[in-house]
């Protein structure tokens, strides 16, 4: 039995006159996580160089903008993300000359360039920390970051009861010049990353400067990491024995989304909008903000605070109509609260590949699904993101073995399962070779022999393939006046399968393991999985695919239609 798909029903995201229009509104952003993207030297590790490269594969794919994952100098205590100099290049990655080009190269391609900042925390090995350690207790260089005196007798028990969200004590406690022991110092992630104190006024001009390094160069934008972590409740106070797991999927905690962050958020938007160059040439922040609800995100997004904020409960949502349903409506509906856009993302470094995460009933579902899961994200209103990758259909590597893991997670305590290292695994470029084109020598984490074949060579050109699918999308996406930022609605469907109208377009998506039967929606324009036509309805004659008779939408796919 089939089922009409008919006017629209609810309007989730009316039009705002008067609101503002920017180019981050609607544009699909590729993430580049360097040291994984393309080697130039040899080393086996990404370099910035590298990504230059092959700049010409994401103009040719129809993305907008490029985001790169930190190239500062640091000693890769987390992937980067422990910075020690905030205003150099890593020579592992190349030189500020390389970031230079790299810059200039995208613009002229037409790609926006967004680059990491990591405000929550520095390296151990960072001047300030350096200074901190030999400075005396309450002294003046510890005031920008969080020392604090331990409890107990002698001090020998951790401030409070936080936990690093790597797995053990939030806290390590230091060593005076004498070697007797002194006061903890706060770290929310690997003791090599000793959080900053934002209460300090040293901390907050710091960061101006440096951002302002960075615009100075022309990158377009920021991805703020730990947008909603850099301020801590008054007072540090426990959390109790056993609650941290309990309370961190929630993000209720003393030491996440607390309302001071807010006030950053605010001053670098001023700074931002400060280099003008119109809703075109605007300089954007992305929130990194994993918070309870869509409500709290969008807190971030205000008119006068950062422009994106990642969707991490869409990212979250599992395979299942109503709950994508109920988390699209959500979103909506709170960034349409604050005129923003929604930002939707489906992987990134830090979480297992949405190919192995849909993956119930093994990979061939799981790429099928992830395959859909890209025509909904990118069919849905606002901004998306491309983690490196998924064009290809790549899945999370699980076989790594221990002795070449890098995720300090992974390394930081019993029970925690080094994850990211998965979803960083360098891509392939080609067919063959000693790292599938990734570049001249091996690379740092070892690739499957399976992936010469998911490769950029073995996929371009190949009717059908997942790389053709992302180009397709991405390509009708411009084209296409209704899509992009803008007004949706829903249509009605049968259970586990969605339907949403935008002008001139409608998007079905079939979320369950057999087929479902539906009148045309209108004319095929792109498919995950092949359609199957049946006879117009009532004369019982003929295929159609230009908006007669009925549909067969596979299992596990989606499909986009003119109307």
């Amino acid at each position: 039995m089939t089922q009409e798909l008919t006017t629209p029903a609810v309007q989730t995201e009316p039009a705002r006159p008067g609101s503002g229009r920017g180019w981050w509104r609607d544009a699909v952003i590729y993430q580049v996580y360097v040291r994984s993207f393309a080697d130039s030297d040899g080393d086996g590790v990404g370099d910035l160089r590298g990504v230059r490269e092959r700049l010409p594969h994401l103009a040719g794919l129809g993305v907008d903008a490029v985001w790169l994952t930190p190239f500062y100098v640091s000693p890769q205590a987390d992937g980067g993300y422990d910075v020690a100099d905030y205003r150099a290049v890593d020579p592992l990655f190349g030189t500020l000359g390389d970031a230079d080009d790299l810059v200039r190269t995208a613009h002229e391609l037409g790609l926006k360039v967004i680059v990491d900042i990591v405000p929550n925390h520095t390296s151990d090995r960072h001047p300030w920390f350096r200074a901190a350690l030999a400075d005396r207790p309450r002294g003046a260089a510890r005031e920008r970051y969080h020392f604090r005196p331990g409890r107990g007798a002698d001090g020998e028990l951790p401030p409070n009861d936080w936990e690093s969200v790597f797995g053990g004590p939030a806290w390590t406690r230091t060593a005076e010049p004498d070697g007797t022991p002194g006061d903890w110092y706060l770290h929310l992630f690997a003791p090599e990353q000793p959080d900053l104190n934002w209460d300090h006024p040293e901390v907050r001009e710091e960061f101006v400067s440096i951002l302002r390094f960075w615009l100075d160069l022309g990158v377009d934008g920021f991805r703020v990491d730990v947008a909603h972590g850099m301020v801590k409740a008054p007072g540090m106070p426990d959390i109790g024995r056993g609650e941290q797991a309990r309370l961190i999927a929630g993000q209720a905690l003393p030491f996440f989304d607390q309302d001071g962050v807010h006030d950053i958020h605010r001053s670098w938007r001023r700074l931002l909008d400060s280099y003008g160059g119109g809703p075109d040439g605007a300089r954007v922040g992305v929130a990194e903000a994993w918070v309870a609800d869509a409500e709290r995100l969008a807190l971030y997004v205000r008119p006068d605070e950062l422009h994106q904020a990642f969707n991490f409960h869409f990212l979250t949502c599992p395979w299942d109509a109503a709950g994508m349903r109920r988390v699209i409506d959500e979103s909506l509906a709170a960034t349409a609260s604050v005129g923003a856009a929604t930002t939707w993302v489906l992987s990134n470094h830090d979480v297992v590949r949405h190919a192995t995460r849909y993956a119930a009933a093994g990979p061939e579902q799981g790429l099928a699904r992830a395959r859909a899961a890209a025509l909904l994200m990118l069919a849905l209103p606002g901004s998306a993101y491309v983690y490196q990758g998924e064009e290809l259909g790549l899945p999370e590597v699980l076989d790594l073995p221990d002795e070449v893991r890098q995720d300090p997670a992974f390394q930081r305590a019993a029970g925690q399962e080094g994850y990211r290292d998965g979803c960083r695994v360098p891509i392939p470029w080609s067919r063959t070779g000693a790292s599938y084109g990734f570049g001249p020598g091996g690379s740092w984490l070892p690739q499957p022999e399976t992936w010469g074949g998911l490769s950029v060579e073995a996929q371009a050109g190949v009717p059908g393939s997942t790389l053709e699918l992302y180009r397709a999308a991405l390509a009708l996406r411009r084209r296409l006046p209704g899509l992009g930022d803008g007004p949706m609605a829903w249509l009605p469907a049968p259970e586990g399968v969605l339907a949403l109208s935008r002008p001139g377009f409608v998007c079905t998506l079939n979320t369950l393991g057999t087929p479902v039967d539906l009148p045309v929606p209108g004319r095929e324009l792109l498919a995950s999985e092949p359609m199957a036509y049946g006879p117009p309805r009532g004369d019982g004659a003929g295929a159609a695919a230009d908006g007669a008779g009925t549909v067969r939408l596979p299992a596990d796919s989606c499909a986009w239609w003119a109307v």
